[in-house]
């Protein structure tokens, strides 16, 4: 993207510097900005304009990078061979929040324990793919291009959008980057920068305010320089009070020690920035997010848990946000990592990179419940977790049950399905 150099308000007055060529030079600078790349004042003017009907389906997806451990997540309590495989890595029983089958999860995930309380976290168990690649790299990819054996160049949630009409709004991922995952053919998913909506005060306001005003004079892209100008102070207006404001929470969120469990993290910022934009009717059927740091090789007990915590929290505040807005019953979370852990600690009181583990599906319209059968711990495959399930019955069922997409444009004929999600 082009630097535009800043200018104080009084070369802004400067006879040589007009607003013909103020508002010339504006216009190439938005003409060279990158479509791809959003701002909040972007993605709040199509809120404005033309917001998302209530009702409409929303995907927000959270990606765990590094490969979370999924029996430290949801635990095998019940299972000996648990506690044999990894002594130094494992929790007190009594301290576990107990689900059923023997299953719970680990202790810091009070938040998700709430809601699965409320029948509205299904977790899919035993996920992962033929042949697994233990990269970090290979795997991410696999998992977002979602073709374990074919090499591709889109995401699978690119290629749903490349199935639907191009709109930069449709799909945005938190962040600087564009994530694989939303990388399509001929439609991609557009990136939204942390960091807010900064507008212009005091002189300088004045000063671009003047240069705004329509004019007969001004050529097709001064025009359009002048109204993107004008829709700038008219939305900073309409939703900077909303960004600045606390989310909305309802009073059902669970407490540690008598307060909120978690703090304030970049994964809670980044879905607090999401709940409000979509609060504001923002016209976007899928959000991405994401939390690194879950490559535990060392110290995971600890380092796991405050993840997790951070995770739980996050999600629990933001669907809370959502209850408290009217839009919960639009929204599913699907919360997801490249690989598991290896089934035995590695002696460094963490784990090496693994195979299977659970992934999570949450929000109103979910079955909630466990789903694909639980891994042996005992007839592993070369020390590791033997996949249960398939990602693409997963991936197949958010197509169909929530983006109301047929799964055969984006996956092929792929005949696995997970009966997670309600029907709308």
């Amino acid at each position: 993207m082009n630097e535009i150099p800043t200018m104080s308000a009084e070369q802004l007055g400067m006879s040589k510097y007009t607003r013909r060529q103020f508002l010339k030079f504006s216009g190439a600078a938005t003409a060279a900005t990158a479509a791809s790349v959003l701002s909040i004042n972007d993605v709040a003017e199509a809120a404005i304009t033309r917001p998302l009907p209530m009702g409409t389906p929303i995907l927000v997806v959270v990606t765990l990078y590094g490969g979370n451990d999924g029996l430290n997540t949801v635990i095998p309590y019940k299972d000996p061979a648990y506690y044999a495989a990894r002594p130094d890595l494992t929790y007190k029983e009594e301290t576990l929040l107990p689900l059923t089958d023997g299953l719970a999860l680990n202790p810091a995930m009070t938040g998700i324990k709430s809601l699965w309380d409320e029948k509205k976290v299904a977790i899919v168990r035993g996920v992962g793919y033929p042949e697994p690649d233990r990269s970090h790299f290979s795997s991410m990819a696999i998992w977002q291009t979602g073709s374990p054996k074919t090499h591709l160049s889109t995401g699978w949630l690119g290629r749903w959008l490349d199935t639907q009409k191009i709109d930069p709004m449709t799909s945005i991922s938190l962040g600087s980057v564009l994530p694989p995952l939303l990388v399509g053919a001929k439609n991609s998913g557009s990136a939204l920068p942390l960091g807010g909506l900064v507008i212009p005060s005091g002189v300088f306001a004045k000063a671009c305010d003047q240069l705004s005003q329509p004019s007969r004079a001004d050529n097709k892209l001064m025009a359009a320089a002048a109204l993107s100008m004008r829709n700038l102070f008219s939305i900073s207006g309409n939703i900077t009070p909303v960004l600045s404001q606390a989310a909305p929470m309802s009073d059902d969120l669970p407490t540690v020690g008598g307060g909120n469990a978690g703090g304030d993290s970049n994964l809670s910022q980044q879905l607090n920035v999401v709940g409000k934009l979509i609060a504001a009717g923002a016209p976007t059927k899928v959000w991405s997010v994401s939390l690194g740091g879950f490559d535990t090789h060392a110290n995971e007990a600890n380092a796991q848990a405050a993840l997790l915590g951070t995770v739980s929290t996050s999600i629990t505040k933001f669907l809370s946000q959502m209850k408290a807005s009217g839009r919960s019953k639009d929204i599913t979370v699907l919360v997801y990592s490249e690989f598991g852990r290896r089934v035995k600690g590695n002696g460094s009181e963490g784990t090496d990179h693994g195979t299977a583990g659970p992934v999570f599906l949450i929000g109103d319209r979910v079955n909630g419940g466990f789903f694909g059968d639980q891994p042996s711990l005992t007839k592993l495959i070369d020390g590791d977790l033997p996949v249960t399930t398939d990602f693409r019955d997963i991936y197949s069922t958010v197509l169909e049950d929530v983006l109301l997409t047929p799964a055969e444009k984006v996956l092929g004929k792929w005949s696995g399905r997970v009966k997670a999600i309600k029907k709308v």
